[in-house]
């Protein structure tokens, strides 16, 4: 047993159990993986990475596979659709990474045109040869992320993990949803249930986990080990600090942007909130982002986006993209747009 996954737990009692950040391309960056860290996240996942693109030693597969000291478990996830290529990069990941995750739910197309991804679920039998062939090479945990089948015939995500169990895969992740749902009506949290009873090894549940309410219906539902939240987090990474608050796993006032306002957090109106707690997201991210990888552009617009997204001239950050002559210009652009709001 790992001690990064440790037992399969019993029924759900109210107590707390671990909040993943999922393993989002475009979102699960390094800062935003240590920022998820501060907000709450027990559990973080770099962005799923083309095992093929790494075995080729991809200079950009490979900046997702960076870490920090802090990052404690590091674990990086990786799909593909040839057997060979997989064990081979999860050889080259496995000094460095604590347990290594592999991807068998991104609905993507271009993933899935590949046979990887939740495609793979349509071959059962070459998903679990792939993930035996992996856990035989590595001598650190494998685990598995998937959704409950590809959308064509029965699901078989039931049967799958119980083969993956048999095989010594370590714990498991199952998305409410088929492959070919991807995000669309309600995660079936009841067919998560089926296969946390059916098997021994911890199973963590992931789709429509939005705030404390929900997180605690799935988890009274499904006794699953953990949740993992994705789209939920993306520009609110606050949201696993909030979740811990509205289940009672710890107090607000030990959430880290009400311990650096006071009690001027108090003070502030909803929409003010709203604007404080973002601002020290996002400050957060920027300070994260200059002691590892540097500003990175790209990474700082997709971000800048969602954590401004719903929020009163939210529109003129697209503007502000165009405009800033320098990465730091732009962060402290974003930084200033939030700031003078929190006095609402």
């Amino acid at each position: 047993m790992s001690e990064h996954i440790g037992a399969k737990p019993g029924s759900w009692q109210g107590e707390a159990r671990p909040l993943f950040l999922a393993p989002m391309a475009g979102v699960s960056d390094l800062p935003f993986r240590l920022l998820a860290k501060d907000c709450g996240a027990d559990v973080t996942i770099t962005e799923f990475t083309n095992s093929t693109a790494l075995t080729r030693e991809a200079a950009v597969s490979w900046r997702k596979m960076e870490s920090h000291a802090s990052e404690i478990p590091f674990i990086p996830q990786i799909f593909g659709g040839d057997a060979g290529d997989m064990v081979t990069a999860a050889e080259m990941l496995a000094p460095t990474a604590d347990i290594i995750d592999l991807n068998f739910g991104c609905p993507a197309p271009k993933v899935t045109k590949i046979c990887a991804g939740a495609a793979l679920m349509g071959t059962p039998d070459d998903l679990v040869s792939m993930v035996d062939g992996i856990i035989q090479r590595v001598d650190v945990p494998v685990t598995a992320k998937m959704r409950l089948g590809t959308g064509k015939g029965a699901n078989n995500a039931l049967e799958i993990c119980k083969e993956l169990e048999n095989i010594g895969t370590s714990r498991l992740c199952v998305h409410g949803r088929t492959l070919r749902q991807r995000y669309s009506g309600e995660a079936d949290w009841n067919s998560i249930t089926r296969i946390v009873d059916a098997v021994e090894v911890p199973v963590v549940a992931n789709g429509d986990i939005t705030n404390a309410e929900s997180a605690q219906l799935c988890l009274e539902t499904t006794g699953a080990a953990g949740l993992m939240i994705g789209r939920g987090a993306i520009g609110r990474p606050a949201i696993f600090g909030e979740i811990k608050v509205g289940l009672g796993w710890m107090a607000e006032e030990e959430l880290p942007w009400i311990k650096e306002l006071g009690e001027e957090w108090y003070q502030f109106s909803d929409i003010g909130r709203a604007f404080a707690r973002r601002k020290w997201c996002w400050d957060k991210y920027i300070e994260y982002s200059h002691t590892t990888v540097g500003l990175q552009p790209r990474w700082m617009q997709r971000h800048a986006i969602a954590f401004t997204k719903g929020l009163p001239g939210a529109k003129k950050i697209r503007h502000m993209m165009h405009g800033a002559p320098t990465p730091e210009d732009f962060a402290n652009g974003i930084s200033n747009y939030l700031a003078p709001n929190t006095t609402e």
